[in-house]
């Protein structure tokens, strides 16, 4: 020990500094953290191989007889695994999109809109949906847990590249191309993307100075460019051998302090990984994967490996977790990697999350553990007795002298047994008949009691695991063909297929998590989603992060056979009442979960044609309805119009009788006024109050003549006396 310590400080002695941290760990503390997990993981290990040995016939489930009787090993686990592969797997692989995104608050709408597009898009294009979703499954079945790291990819390479050499004019006359090129952006952005770069230059231009800016080609240059190959996120399930996680955790991964991974790699790959320094350093000879018997190699061959250094495979151990790097007291997430006793990675965890890149699903959970179990661990006692009753059965047949003929020795002489052989005629003894003296023997008779244990064990092998046998099945019938029974068969399976289901897809949400905030922050400024033939979205690298609720869109075939019968059923009790858009609604879905998405897109789509015919009698219709009710307006009309006029009639009527009234009452005061003389009195009146009239203004007339001769005699006066003045004035 005290070597290997001299050794490891001598090793980080020689290596160039890769960090600039206060308080850097030393790969001793590493590799003790390393050793101390490794105690914990191999009682799991040991328990998992035994459940794979079982699972698959070999190593300690493989019989090792002594040559004379049956090594068959009935596989019971593995019968039961293969019916749980699909329905597990279909659920997740039956829908076009994985991910349904809901926004928390208002403004992470947009947000989950854009996750939703992106993330299933890279399920479907970048991400092997299809073998991801398998091995995924088949390992949790198998093995009890799936290990799941979620990485990002990234490689870029410079490349020469001949580009045109342009100048930009403004010129007027190419606004309606700038103005082209604008529509263009918004409504398809992946033709936008396509045109050429002077193109998509010659818009920014022109923007900017507010004309149109047309590009000229003058010449052509060879420049380098950095291109990206590409920049993905990458999900790899990981062998339960090669990890190591903090023991302390209780089983809840995100307390885990630390995880250590191991995996093959050589100095060509670490190169173009770019990630790695300290490469001169890694002694190739002595980090030899042959020499590591604890992890678990990718290779057919544990005996195979390259010979030149370059490509030669060696062991690379990887540390994730919280350590105290800048002597603050506070943990810092870092990721550590080292090949032998040389450190070729050192940095800050690069994730956003900041937590261990690694995603933990159970088949079975297991109180306080990370580990979960497979059915595997509940059918080892049933494979095994279920194996002992084959075998027993097998070596009962196989031992038996079957079609095998006795001839007793005395039946027939030399001469007719040749016969008898030779299938003639032949004689044989009369004191022995040939149905005594000759013997066919047969397989014996198998015992109803092995018959039975056999049966047995299948029944409690299914009642353990909620798998029935293929020739039962799960269903209505086997329980009783009722309500109550369809239920039970509800219960028996479903129920416990869908909380294993739920397990599984808690994983792949929380992958679902991690790649949403990597997409955030790792992603390129803009991509170009493909959504169908003919609508693309941009996905704008700040419309990601937020606050989501992030959902699968997942069910067990159980499930959506019985919410497809309550919609037929929910049909046929409606009848020809449900409106036809209602009608399409309910189809759609109920080949939705039929699994004919095809059909369903249809009926979502589906506008019947309406009957020409149809249409014209409803047109017709509305006509006549129009018709009927202009007729009724006019008939109101008319009725409000003779009411008004009977109206005025009245009203006449009572003028002309208010005339007459007082007609009348002026010729009875007329004659009353001749018979008192009154009338007379008035006319006298009159006349003497117009002769005192006109004399008053003959008076008033003649004053004012005179007045007026008054006022000429003075104004005479005034200008004689004026011009008397003046003339004085002069001669003084």
């Amino acid at each position: 020990m005290i070597d290997e310590k001299e050794n490891v400080g001598d090793a980080e002695a020689s290596q160039k500094k890769l960090t600039n941290w206060k308080k850097p760990p030393t790969l001793m503390n590493l590799k003790q953290d390393f050793s101390d997990g490794q105690i914990v993981q191999k009682t799991y290990v040991t328990l998992i191989n035994g459940w794979l040995d079982n699972l698959h016939t070999r190593g300690a489930a493989a019989i090792k007889g002594d040559g004379h009787s049956s090594k068959i090993v009935p596989k019971l686990i593995r019968k039961q695994a293969e019916w749980r592969y699909a329905p597990l797997s279909e659920p997740f692989l039956s829908t076009e999109d994985l991910f349904n995104i809901n926004p928390v608050t208002f403004e992470d709408v947009k947000g989950a809109k854009q996750n939703q597009i992106l993330i299933n898009n890279q399920f479907s294009t970048v991400i092997d949906k299809q073998t991801f979703i398998d091995e995924y499954v088949r390992t949790a079945v198998d093995e009890g847990t799936v290990i799941t790291k979620v990485s990002w990819e990234f490689k870029e390479e410079e490349v020469e590249k001949t580009v045109p050499v342009v100048e930009y004019m403004p010129d007027p006359e190419f606004n309606e191309a700038i103005q082209q090129l604008m529509d263009m952006q918004q409504s398809s952005p992946s033709d936008f993307m396509a045109q050429p770069d002077e193109m998509k230059r010659a818009l920014e231009l022109s923007i900017e100075a507010g004309v149109g800016m047309r590009p000229n080609i003058i010449g052509e240059e060879v420049i380098k460019v950095t291109e990206t190959l590409y920049n993905k996120p990458a999900l790899e399930i990981i062998n339960y051998n090669n990890i190591v996680f903090d023991p302390t955790c209780k089983g809840d991964l995100r307390k885990a302090k630390f995880a250590v991974e191991t995996f093959e790699s050589s100095l060509d790959d670490l190169r173009k990984d770019g990630k790695y320094q300290n490469l001169k350093s890694i002694i190739v000879d002595n980090a030899d994967i042959i020499g590591a018997p604890d992890h678990a190699f990718n290779s057919e061959s544990n005996s195979f490996n390259f010979t030149d250094n370059l490509r030669k495979k060696f062991l690379v151990h990887e540390y994730w977790g919280m350590l105290d790097v800048h002597g603050t007291g506070e943990t810092t997430a870092v990721v550590i990697a080292w090949v032998g006793n040389v450190i070729i990675r050192m940095e800050e965890n690069p994730y956003p999350d900041k937590q261990i890149p690694f995603v933990v699903s159970q088949y079975l959970p297991v109180r306080k553990s990370i580990y979960g179990e497979p059915d595997g661990a509940l059918l080892e006692d049933n494979q095994k007795i279920y194996g002992a009753t084959m075998r027993g059965i097998i070596d009962l047949l196989g031992k038996s002298a079957n079609a095998q003929t006795g001839i007793s020795k005395g039946m027939l002489d030399t001469t007719n047994q040749r016969r008898f052989e030779r299938g003639e005629t032949y004689f044989f003894n009369p004191g022995l008949p040939p149905q005594q003296a000759v013997f066919t023997h047969t397989f014996p008779e198998i015992p109803n009691s092995a018959l039975t244990v056999l049966q047995m064990q299948n029944s409690e092998a299914e009642s353990m695991s909620g798998v029935k046998a293929y020739n039962d099945g799960i269903s209505s019938a086997s329980l009783g063909d009722v309500a109550a029974g369809i239920r039970g068969a509800l219960d028996a399976a479903s129920k416990r297929e869908l909380g294993i289901l739920r397990r599984l897809s808690k994983g792949i949400i929380e992958i679902g998590r991690k790649i949403i905030a990597m997409n955030a922050v790792f992603l390129s400024e803009e991509e170009i989603v493909r959504i169908s033939n003919e609508e693309f979205v941009p996905i704008k690298r700040d419309d990601l992060p937020g606050n989501y609720d992030l959902k699968l869109s997942i069910s067990t075939a159980e499930e959506d056979s019985n919410k497809a019968q309550e919609i037929s059923f929910m049909m046929q009790t409606m009848g020809n009442n449900l409106p036809i858009d209602v009608t399409t609604i309910l189809l759609a879905k109920f080949f939705e979960l039929r699994k004919l998405p095809d059909i369903a897109k249809i009926m979502e789509t589906y506008k019947p044609e309406p009957d020409p015919i149809a249409e014209e009698m409803k047109l017709l219709e509305l006509e006549r309805q129009k018709a009927l009710v202009r007729d009724e307006n006019a008939q109101a009309d008319l009725r409000t119009a003779q009411a008004q006029l009977q109206m005025a009639k009245i009203q006449t009527e009572l003028a002309i009788a208010r005339q007459m009234g007082s007609n009348a009452d002026q010729a009875d005061l007329d004659f009353i006024e001749q018979e008192s003389g009154v009338k007379q009195a008035r006319d006298l009146e009159k006349q003497g109050a117009q002769a005192r009239a006109q004399t008053e203004m003959s008076i008033a007339n003649k004053q004012m003549e005179g007045s007026a001769k008054d006022k000429e005699f003075v104004q005479k006066m005034i200008l004689q006396q004026q011009k008397a003045d003046l003339e004085k004035a002069r001669g003084g």
